[in-house]
């Protein structure tokens, strides 16, 4: 994944061809805050200022801005699966949450 953060906020980013730059958008929040550089280090300037104009204008505006994710998840599987991870985690000598943490964050490639 092409991911950067900044204050707690996540951006994605791709690589427009036709224009030949940089393209990320805030992922995680309702809002739209997309922003996009020539160079890597344009394209972490431009993000870091598209974050701050975004929480600069929600104080003006007097509202809230979006917040990113809690990191807070709760899933449902059946009670198979469950008792498997379970196990899982309990042989690797860890607490469910821990094991999951890892887990997901493995399959996230962090």
């Amino acid at each position: 994944m092409n991911a950067m953060t900044y204050k707690g906020y996540a951006a994605r980013v791709e690589f427009d061809a036709e224009d030949r730059i940089f393209v990320g958008h805030v992922i995680g929040i309702k809002d739209v805050v997309v922003f996009h550089g020539e160079t890597v280090t344009e394209l972490e300037t431009s993000f870091h200022q598209a974050v701050d104009d975004y929480l600069d204008a929600c104080t003006s505006l007097g509202q809230q801005p979006n917040k990113p994710y809690s990191g807070k998840i709760l899933i449902r599987v059946n009670a198979e699966i469950h008792a498997a991870v379970a196990a899982a985690a309990e042989s690797a000598g860890k607490s469910l949450n821990q094991w999951a943490a890892g887990v997901l964050e493995k399959a996230a490639h962090l």
